[in-house]
């Protein structure tokens, strides 16, 4: 399986401090946003990922990871012209990156710790089709795709930003695609947003009763979706980094009295 990390957009939401930079290079905490999603990845056993962006941004990228680079991993880049083309089309971007390999697709402003490693078993164990990962929010914060499950989890449907949710359940910027993702894009048409929205290439595979979920059972932030969430994305963690750092410092004590 191979990674693709989607690093593109204009950041209106941002703005003023996205008018100089990408919002996916942006620092959470200690480091820069790009670098959490990098690491879901390789710690979920990937070895080469394909980051998109826009064209004024990429050399940005290139310099980062040219400085600090010790994932262990091989990173590539590809442009999007437009970035108001749409997620599905930011994906299309990878089809000679993939090779015809399994991808994961992660949005690079999601922020979250859950370990993706059994994820990306229980998808290769499919042999084909594909799996969106969605974590339980709060009603009010349907701004999101909302999807909907059985109660042997299913998935019944996926609907982009309903007015009435049928579910709490949130789509996370977080998927696992087949192969044939690249067939089913091009035959997606632009919704009235005029994008190629990611809700209706999963829906292919809905259609085709190839599509499963798995849910995030810890925190999961969206970041570059407003100062509000880029601000709980810093605090999280920090406060996870002390956490681990009271253990440590807890465990040194244990060991220094025995």
């Amino acid at each position: 399986m191979k990674g693709v990390i989607l690093a593109g957009g204009k950041a209106t939401r941002l703005r003023p401090i996205t008018w100089v930079t990408n919002k996916h290079l942006l620092p959470v905490y200690n480091k820069p946003m790009i670098f959490y999603p990098v690491e879901a990845m390789v710690t979920s056993g990937i070895k080469e990922v394909l980051i998109t962006t826009n064209p004024e941004h990429v050399g940005q990228f290139i310099n980062l990871f040219k400085k600090v680079n010790d994932f262990g991993i091989k990173i590539s880049y590809e442009i999007q012209d437009d970035p108001k083309g749409g997620i599905a089309q930011a994906i299309a971007l990878a089809k000679s990156f993939a090779n015809e390999k399994e991808i994961m697709v992660i949005l690079g402003d999601n922020i979250f710790t859950y370990n993706l490693k059994n994820a990306v078993k229980s998808f290769l164990a499919q042999k084909t089709g594909a799996k969106v990962i969605a974590k339980k929010m709060p009603t009010e914060c349907m701004h999101y795709g909302v999807v909907e499950l059985d109660t042997k989890g299913r998935v019944l449907s996926i609907e982009e930003k309903p007015t009435k949710p049928k579910s709490d359940l949130v789509q996370t910027g977080i998927y696992m695609y087949d192969a044939q993702v690249f067939d089913f894009i091009a035959k997606q048409k632009p919704s009235n947003r005029g994008e190629l929205e990611v809700t209706d290439l999963n829906n292919f595979y809905l259609k085709q009763k190839m599509l499963t979920c798995d849910l995030i059972n810890d925190w999961w932030v969206d970041a570059g979706s407003s100062f509000e969430e880029l601000m709980r994305a810093n605090i999280l963690v920090a406060k996870e980094l002390m956490e681990d750092a009271e253990k440590a410092n807890l465990l040194n004590l244990y060991s220094n009295k025995e």
